[in-house]
């Protein structure tokens, strides 16, 4: 079972690469895409905090009606589909309204296909670690996410256009959904890869599990979007803006990899793993925003490590909070409450940027530390 589990990581791990690849790959890039259509800081911290309140909003809805149909991977599918659909047709929007649009369906695509795809995976990590296999997915998407942003780079090197590096991404879309086809003919019920065990019915959710989403919506409010960093390195003339695509593969990098390493130690030393890794993440901002091209370089590694963090430890730590029957709503309410908090923290962030850099910071930092107190408290409750 275990090597049918890990296959299966494996699988979606190439799905992900893939996505990652073309949905990171644009993301790279949207912020001064924005700003060539005309939009303004704000309008960029808007943009983005409206995609990430959509992108993980919609979970509350996603998640539920996965568990309540047990359709799985119906619901997937068409978020996928949705997803790879938007972010090819970025290079025809004819203006920067129709470019939110576009940036802010991809993020719909992505609330849809996500709690039942973490459900699906948090079935076969059960048997391999839960820290490691969430952390090896994470990885493998990671490593779409660098190699995405390098290709517009090289691109944009080649004195390509914007329009013209989202239509290439139209090549990785296709093949994300046909081997996401293959996954689903291979495995049509994963749920069966997890060993059952007979847990206590109950109508809530633990208390744990509540006071750790306070801890998680805190993180999410203070976490800058890389679209206002991309906008600020445009406006600011921090980096050329053949880097900023290459920062963020960087970032990307360093997420995958800190998700491997990380996940390991989730799995030998339990949420505690989160404490010291948020005050890293913490420290991203402020290198990001008042440093030169090498410290904004530290900066955005760090921000790139608190991804990781946020795509592989965090999801990873629900499973082990709640009864298997209850985790398809978990993970719906858990990401829809973190993204509400992002959506939040995303918009009076970019409004901050037009106004003040230290109350900026001051926010972003603040907020991440909050958190740190409330880990304690989830570590300390998981112990009793």
């Amino acid at each position: 079972m275990k090597n049918l589990a890990l296959k299966f990581v494996l699988l979606i791990g190439v799905i992900s690469f893939f996505a990652d690849f073309v949905y990171e790959g644009a993301r790279s890039v949207t912020g001064p895409y924005l700003a060539v259509l005309g939009a303004s800081a704000t309008l960029v911290g808007i943009i983005a905090g409206l995609g990430e309140l959509l992108g993980y909003g919609l979970r509350l809805v996603s998640g539920p009606l996965s568990e309540r149909t047990g359709q799985f991977w119906p619901i997937t599918i068409f978020g996928y589909v949705v997803q790879m659909a938007a972010v090819p047709l970025l290079a025809w929007a004819p203006n920067w309204q129709v470019a939110g649009m576009l940036i802010v369906l991809e993020r719909v695509g992505k609330a849809i296909r996500n709690p039942p795809r973490d459900v699906m995976l948090s079935h076969a990590s059960k048997e391999i670690g839960l820290g490691f296999g969430f952390g090896l997915h994470e990885a493998m998407d990671q490593a779409g996410a660098l190699i995405g942003p390098l290709v517009i780079a090289i691109i944009l090197a080649r004195h390509g256009t914007y329009r013209r590096a989202f239509e290439v991404l139209l090549v990785p879309a296709i093949l994300t959904l046909c081997f996401l086809i293959v996954a689903r003919v291979l495995y049509p019920k994963p749920e069966d890869l997890e060993v059952k065990h007979e847990t206590v019915a109950t109508a809530g959710l633990p208390r744990v599990f509540w006071i750790y989403m306070a801890g998680a919506a805190l993180v999410a409010a203070g976490f800058a979007d890389f679209s206002l960093m991309a906008f600020h390195f445009e406006k600011a003339s921090i980096i050329p803006n053949l880097w900023i695509p290459i920062f963020y593969s960087i970032a990307m990098a360093a997420s995958g990899l800190g998700s491997l390493i990380f996940g390991r130690l989730f799995d030998r030393t339990g949420i505690g793993i989160l404490i010291p890794l948020t005050l890293v993440a913490a420290a991203s901002a402020p290198l990001v925003f008042l440093g030169g091209f090498w410290v904004a370089l530290i900066g955005v590694a760090l921000w790139g490590l608190g991804m990781g963090v946020h795509e592989s430890i965090i999801p990873a730590a629900v499973a082990t909070m709640v009864p298997q029957q209850r985790r398809p709503s978990a993970y719906g309410i858990f990401t829809g409450v973190f993204g509400v908090s992002w959506f939040i923290g995303s918009v009076i962030i970019g409004r901050l940027y037009d106004v003040s850099l230290a109350e900026l910071l001051a926010l972003s930092v603040a907020a991440q530390l909050a958190a740190i107190p409330i880990f304690f408290a989830v570590k300390r409750a998981n112990k009793a």
